[in-house]
């Protein structure tokens, strides 16, 4: 995907900036390469600084309401100190490390509802910042993330969305100031469930699996059980392996069906 956009409207005299990617879908801790392609406007600028970075939308509770917001998670610098004149082009080559936590915005090549996460190219021009435009990039899960993800559908529940909730998430990996929650709609072998909510906090050493149940008020059989439930795997163990048969004991203990009488 290819941006391009002209800076004249906040004075960078009419210089552009175009960013490619070499291929826009990549996995937690890996990267992204591509270039970036600088043309001189209709005056000699000073170019301060060039950056490329990662940016996602991110809901805040702000008292009783949610407010969404662009953050910056990751951001790396390219060059500074090079005199923009007219006609003048530079391309700039990069690569872009994807931190481990970043969240996932794709899977089995369906893209998660909400999430909204790219690329976003800065230019520092006269004392001047191009608020850049996002690049958008698909991040598939990596085979730990993917094999929770695949047995939660194998039990029947349905993808509904995914966002970015800004805080954080107690005894766990996190570094990043948000993360992700995955929602799905319940099967109705789960007699008393209502959505169950994902998160998977990721570093180089494994995955951190958080489920929340959400379950029907006024079922006695679930009441006074915890609706939480965390393990954590390594990347090597969790690739590939068949969580069915784990995932649908918890769920099940909690609202599956009963005989009420």
């Amino acid at each position: 995907m290819v941006i391009k956009r002209l800076l004249a409207g906040i004075g960078f005299g009419g210089a552009s900036v175009e960013t490619s990617l070499d291929s826009s879908v990549t996995v937690p801790g890996g990267s992204l390469r591509g270039t970036v392609v600088i043309e001189g406007g209709d005056v000699e600028q000073q170019v301060e600084q060039l950056t490329v970075g990662l940016q996602a939308r991110v809901e805040t509770e702000v008292g009783d309401h949610e407010v969404n917001s662009d953050m910056e998670f990751h951001r790396v610098r390219l060059g500074e100190g090079v005199a923009l004149v007219p006609g003048q082009r530079f391309q700039v080559p990069f690569e872009l490390f994807v931190p481990w936590e970043t969240p996932i915005t794709a899977h089995r090549g369906r893209h998660l509802h909400h999430m909204n996460l790219g690329v976003n190219t800065r230019l520092h021009v006269a004392n001047a910042v191009d608020p850049g435009d996002l690049d958008p990039v698909g991040i598939e899960p990596l085979p730990a993330q993917a094999a929770i993800l695949d047995s939660l559908f194998s039990l029947g529940f349905t993808f509904k969305h995914a966002d970015l909730e800004r805080g954080r998430i107690a005894q766990t990996r996190q570094r990043l100031p948000f993360y992700q929650e995955i929602e799905f709609h319940a099967p109705s072998r789960y007699r008393g469930l209502n959505e169950l909510e994902l998160s998977l906090v990721t570093d180089e050493h494994g995955v951190d699996v958080v489920l929340e149940l959400d379950k029907k008020p006024g079922l006695l059989f679930s009441e006074g059980r915890d609706t939480f439930h965390r393990f954590a795997v390594n990347h090597h163990d969790g690739a590939g392996r068949d969580w069915t048969g784990h995932l649908h004991q918890w769920i099940d203990s909690l609202a599956g069906r009963r005989d009420l009488f």
